[in-house]
């Protein structure tokens, strides 16, 4: 018979090899000994913090999955106290990506929006140590029903894709921020209170969506589900008890519908469970609210930053709704009645085990063992009963395989004890000081200072297909490795993406090599064939609320995975221990200095137009269209570039040559001359670069801002094109202020208008009068600071015959800067139904009648909504020209104001004129055309 070290080493290298092959398995992400995607992790997870919350996770195998509809619906509090104070592992379901919210950074919508917002939901997960999954439907704007998010979705796609994250993660405990009631207030929130208690009977049912099973899933059960308790829905006493729908802003008698026992609650659920999110961590130095907080406020484009609350208590209540194990009325903590300590694991076995329970108690005693042994200042203490528990948890591993325990036994129990290695992996990680740095080189020496060690030198900042390119792994552990010592380091190597056979070819050698510090260098050839790095996910219009699945082994996860990897494996006693981080490349920004970002493939050309819609006024007979290309090769390009026109159609030139330098771009205008335009008829005109054998027919779009991830946005170079009948004043000189981003000067181009977009000192100290109109973008009061200041010169402009068009703001414009009294409202009036007739109240108004006549046509194929901020109230010396509202709403007048004000006229617009005009919706253009003319209107009259 074998020694027993023996046979722990020969099982910890079978088990080592099942979990290099676990990406191809449906395991939860934490299950995996992951690449780090950033160069850096938060300062709470490094050293002796970090190893101490990863001991808190070795002694549980407590999990928690919430479920909420958009990106900043969590209630981090929660989470953060759950993972990073309890050790419980954490996740969170997210339905859609928030595409169809408001973007308060920058000028990207909808699909664009969403890769910013699935970025800064992942930054923010990193404080509450969350892992994070998401469905396939797409935010499609403000919804006030739930019965309208279901018409939109589909029931059964949402809750497929719900049970499918469920079966993949298995928690213990479902949570949701929401209920499934009017309470919650937007219809997507309503959608995802409901799901979590729908999901927490469905997923485990194997008759439930079977075709999971086939795939590989098992079905899962967890055993509790709770929502959080509504509170500021609630208004009035005893049986005048109502809640509030801030999505209607109406409000109903008390009537709460609980899904998992099917019947309705007619008084607030009581609170089975308070969560202390103010309870102070001194690991983290912050209390729990604080920390997510920090994390909260990095999702940017929603909030603008947050505001991080002081420290202090603050208990939040959630109601119970399913429990499967006994439960008291009041609760210390969602786990109650459930055993989460290792031990707890031998419940998932169906009869007596004795091995099970003997193995667990030696893993939770080595556990044990390393917390009581922790010192801070010396971690390697407890190097020996890490070593031990890791052993114990892979000896458990290959005894449980062994056993006679029936197959959803042991994949269950697998499914935990696989957990328990990765934890053990990254405990033994830190105790050991562990580091790898995989990073682009453009040289092959390794970067020495004597002043300040060794650097990361500038790279590149993507690869594309056919290029070679250098990866040095830099790897260090604080206790010292020699060949015959307790650590070494046995092997580092590269993972490139499955199935496309990029070569690898390791250096002779390391750079440089110590007792504690190793350089490796690869190189690496990205094959013709490769994969760009693109989302797994896509829709052919933002008119489809769900998105198609382009890459099914990505499903549910946020992203599709970065091309390219490094990985180091150190050998202590017998014990395989990995660290891997994403390959970074490096660049210099002024004021930051160095950059790190993961490394991503990009196309060898981009090929884009400037937008991907708009119209041609019928009596045009050319038009110019830009197409931009770039070079996104190391080499220099050449090729010829044209577009594929509808029949009879021509352009000037017909091919157009082009000579590109590495990382160079250029826009090439091409003069349109368009053939048998009929009115509102639509054109699809598509640009295509020929390079070598190859040809290029679409845009990657760099979308955010500094501080997050990279990750492009992926469209076709195609432009639609819609015929429309519109007149504009001629002559007209157009000021535009840019708020946080629209296309509405691009667009006003398209019907003979150049705005010119004014500067803060423009706008503070210009000569105004010059211009015919003034144009607010979207936002413009939140964006632009100096508009406060300059209220009473924009007052003057207007007073002396100028033209003031606002469009829609929040509520930084709540304070009268207009000419006379309104009321924005904090309900923010929104109409959601982009079909809601439209009333023109006064046909007859000039705003309405030149130099187009407006009619209900204009408000045909709108898209995502009609609009948002309506103004609530306002002085009767304001006009109000139409009135809209969706099903059961008031009756909503204040989407477009008109007032005359001495000389001129000063307009509120919140109807959302810069999405229809960015879709090609003629009545928009003509709605705006008739804006920006009134000055030559108001002169003529």
């Amino acid at each position: 018979m074998q020694p027993a070290s023996r046979r722990l080493k020969q099982i910890a290298t079978l088990v080592l090899a099942a979990t290099l092959t676990s990406q191809a398995q449906n395991l939860p992400w934490a299950t995996q000994i992951a690449a780090a995607p950033d160069a850096d992790t938060l300062p709470q997870d490094r050293g002796a913090d970090g190893l101490w919350q990863t001991l808190r996770k070795l002694q549980t195998w407590a999990s928690l999955m919430m479920i909420v509809a958009h990106p900043d619906d969590e209630d981090g509090g929660m989470l953060t106290l759950e993972s990073r104070g309890a050790g419980a592992r954490v996740a969170m379901l997210t339905l859609t990506r928030g595409e169809g919210g408001q973007n308060a950074m920058s000028s990207e919508t909808y699909d664009a929006l969403g890769l910013i917002r699935t970025n800064e939901l992942l930054r923010a997960d990193e404080y509450s140590g969350t892992e994070q999954y998401w469905t396939r439907v797409a935010d499609y704007g403000f919804s006030k029903t739930m019965e309208e998010a279901f018409q939109q979705w589909g029931h059964d796609r949402v809750l497929y894709d719900v049970v499918r994250a469920i079966r993949i993660n298995r928690p213990l405990v479902l949570t949701s921020v929401f209920t499934g009631n009017v309470t919650d207030g937007h219809g997507h929130h309503q959608v995802a209170g409901e799901m979590a208690q729908e999901a927490f009977k469905a997923a485990g049912d194997p008759h439930v969506f079977p075709d999971q099973i086939a795939e590989g899933l098992r079905p899962w059960t967890p055993l509790k589900v709770y929502a959080r308790v509504p509170s500021f829905s609630i208004r009035g006493e005893g049986p005048n008890k109502r809640m509030f729908d801030y999505a209607t802003g109406k409000s109903f008698p008390l009537h709460l519908r609980d899904y998992v026992n099917g019947q309705w609650m007619d008084d607030v659920p009581d609170a089975s469970v308070e969560i202390p999110e103010g309870a102070f961590d001194p690991v983290l130095g912050l209390s729990y609210l604080q920390m997510a907080r920090e994390g909260w406020a990095l999702q940017k484009s929603q909030n603008g930053g947050g505001n991080p609350p002081l420290p202090g208590p603050f208990n939040v209540a959630y109601h119970r709704y399913g429990s499967r194990v006994p439960a008291s009325e009041h609760e210390s903590s969602f786990f109650d009645g459930i055993d989460v300590s290792l031990m707890g694991i031998a419940s998932l076995a169906h009869g007596d085990a004795p091995f099970l329970k003997d193995g667990l108690r030696a893993i939770q005693a080595a556990v044990t063992q390393a917390l009581y042994s922790y010192v801070p200042s010396d971690p390697s203490r407890i190097l020996p009963a890490l070593h031990d528990g890791y052993l114990r948890t892979k000896q458990l591993v290959h005894d449980v395989d062994a056993s006679s325990l029936n197959a959803d036994d042991k994949a269950n129990i697998d499914h935990e004890l696989q957990i328990k290695l990765a934890q053990f992996n990254t405990a033994l990680a830190e105790a050991l000081g562990l580091q790898m740095n995989a990073l682009v080189t453009p040289n092959l020496q390794s970067d020495q200072n004597p002043f300040f060690g060794s650097a990361a030198q500038m790279t590149f900042l993507h690869a594309t297909p056919g290029m070679d390119f250098h990866v040095r792994l830099h790897v260090t552990s604080a206790q010292p490795w020699t060949p015959g010592g307790d650590l070494r380091l046995a092997r580092t190597w590269l993972v490139t993406p499955d199935g496309e056979n990029w070569p690898v070819e390791r250096e002779e050698g390391p750079l440089s090599s110590s007792a504690s510090e190793a350089d490796i260098l690869f190189k690496v050839h990205v094959p013709r064939n490769a994969s760009v790095t693109k989302p797994y996910f896509s829709r052919p219009s933002i008119e489809q609320p769900y998105y198609n699945i382009d890459d099914k082994r990505w499903l549910n996860r946020p992203l599709a995975p970065y091309p390219v990897e490094g990985w180091a494996e150190f050998d202590y006693r017998g014990v395989p221990v990995r660290v891997g981080q994403v390959v970074q490349t490096v660049h210099w920004e002024h004021g930051t200095g160095a950059v790190y970002q993961p490394l991503v493939v990009l196309p060898q050309i981009s090929v884009g137009f400037e937008t991907g819609a708009g119209v041609i006024p019928l009596e045009e007979k050319s038009f110019p269209l830009h197409v931009t290309l770039t070079n996104e090769q190391q080499d220099a390009a050449d090729g010829e570039l044209h577009l594929d026109l509808p029949p009879d159609w021509t352009a000037e030139p017909g091919v157009q040559k082009f000579h590109l330098q590495a990382n160079d771009s250029v826009t090439v205008t091409f003069m349109v001359h368009p053939a048998h335009l009929t009115s509102d008829a639509s054109y699809t005109i598509k640009a295509i670069a020929q390079s070598g054998n190859a040809q290029f027919s679409e845009s990657v779009q760099p979308v955010g801002y500094p501080g997050l991830r990279p990750y492009d946005y992926y469209h076709s170079a195609t432009y639609r094109a819609r015929a429309v009948d519109v007149k504009v004043a001629p002559g007209l000189k157009v000021g535009y202020i840019m708020g946080t981003g629209d296309e509405v000067p691009r667009a006003l181009e398209q019907i003979g208008v150049q705005p010119h977009l004014l500067t803060r000192d423009e706008v503070l100290y210009g000569d105004l009068g010059q211009y015919n109109a003034i144009v607010l973008g979207i936002r413009t009061y939140a964006a632009r600071p100096e508009l406060a200041t300059a209220t009473l010169r924009l007052l003057e402009y207007v007073k002396n015959g100028g033209t003031m068009i606002v469009q829609y703001n929040g509520l930084e414009f709540d304070h009268n800067y207009g000419p006379f009294p309104y009321t924005l409202g904090s309900m923010q009036e929104k109409v959601v139904d982009e079909n809601s007739a439209v009333a023109i109240l006064d046909p007859d108004h000039p705003l309405l009648t030149w130099p187009n006549h407006i009619t209900q046509a204009d408000f045909d194929g709108w898209v995502e909504e009609r609009g948002h901020d309506f103004m609530q109230s306002w002085d009767p010396r304001y006009a109000a020209l139409l009135e809209t509202h969706d099903p059961g709403q008031d009756p909503q007048k204040g989407g477009l104001l008109y007032a005359r004000y001495g000389k001129g006229v000063y307009i509120y617009v919140a109807y959302a004129l810069y999405r229809q005009m960015a879709e090609g919706v003629p009545g928009a253009y003509r709605i705006f055309a008739n804006m920006v003319s009134t000055g030559k209107t108001t002169r003529k009259n």
